[in-house]
């Protein structure tokens, strides 16, 4: 089961060795919020001739193709063969299916910024979700860090206007919720398979339920094909938008809640809003200081919230 720095429970370890794992834990999850914000942008771009279902389906479909191969050179065919599939279905179809839909639709509604800033709700959910779970004592600092993570959010939501806001929001907050809820399950429930493992399978279980989503929409008689044909400059994007910013991201994501735990690693989702900005800065948007302030805000949480106090050696 993937701990927090502060678990109820766990293994003693050394001042070396626990600084070490929360310097790689924090990384990797840098990485994956960098590589997550570079999707926005390129969802921009598909969602302009793309319905939200049919991006989906072609997101994770795209993912599972490409990562399937990787996982079977990295776990080998009896893991893959042997892995929890059934769960894997309930933990993807609704912590990835489902709630990626919610983002896309949330996008659409909104605007990328929007949706990365709505998800600074992410702290408190998951740390919610590992108190439930008996995974967490909550440390003052911890709370501290959550107070001020939420604060940073606030300022950065600041920057939004009230009417980018409504049913986009109710769709990223609930996105948000299952997101952190599954992360938690993939992290802790697949104990036997690689990173990449635990990645894909979910994935998996999340194209499944795409393709439901899809199959339903066109009984409904709703749009479930691109309005343009498909292109190299829409592959690309799509090559961004599912290897990079779904694929690779949950990786990272994932590796780090194996050091850190759900509630600290989700801290990094509020610095995403900063990331996606200056990467839209580069593609020709303006810069906003309120944002900048709100990630600094944000990035100051982070450090607050963990406990740099490490057990000794037994």
């Amino acid at each position: 089961m993937a701990m927090s720095p502060d678990p109820v429970r766990g293994t003693t370890l050394s001042m070396s060795g626990g600084r070490n794992s929360a310097l790689s834990g924090n990384g990797l999850a840098v990485a994956s919020m960098l590589t997550w914000a570079a999707g926005f942008p390129a969802a921009e771009v598909l969602l302009q001739t793309w319905p939200p279902v049919a991006l989906l389906a072609a997101r994770l479909a795209f993912a599972v193709v490409v990562m399937v191969p990787i996982w079977l050179l990295i776990d080998g065919p009896r893991r893959v063969l042997r892995a929890r599939w059934g769960h894997a279905m309930l933990v993807g179809g609704l912590g990835i299916g489902i709630a990626m839909f919610l983002l896309i639709v949330a996008q659409k509604l909104t605007d990328p910024v929007t949706v990365a800033i709505i998800a600074s709700c992410a702290p408190l959910m998951a740390t919610v979700l590992e108190l439930a779970a008996g995974t967490r004592r909550l440390r003052w600092n911890f709370a501290l860090g959550v107070l001020v993570s939420i604060v940073g959010g606030l300022i950065a939501t600041s920057a939004v206007a009230p009417a980018q806001l409504g049913l986009g929001a109710v769709c990223a907050i609930g996105a948000t919720g299952l997101f952190c809820w599954s992360s938690m399950a993939t992290a802790r429930d697949f104990p036997d398979l690689s990173h990449t493992g635990r990645t894909t399978i979910t994935f998996a279980g999340g194209l499944v339920m795409a393709s439901l989503l899809v199959f339903g929409a066109a009984q409904m008689g709703m749009d479930v094909l691109p309005a343009t044909a498909f292109d190299t400059q829409q592959a690309g994007m799509l090559m961004i938008y599912a290897i990079i910013s779904m694929g690779l991201s949950q990786v990272f994501f994932v590796a780090s809640i194996g050091k850190l735990g759900v509630a600290l690693t989700s801290f990094h989702i509020n610095i995403a809003p900063f990331y996606v900005m200056v990467i839209m800065v580069m593609m020709g948007d303006e810069w906003n200081s309120t944002r900048a302030l709100g990630a600094g805000i944000v990035a100051l949480s982070v450090v607050l919230a963990q406990d740099r106090r490490v057990a000794r050696p037994a």
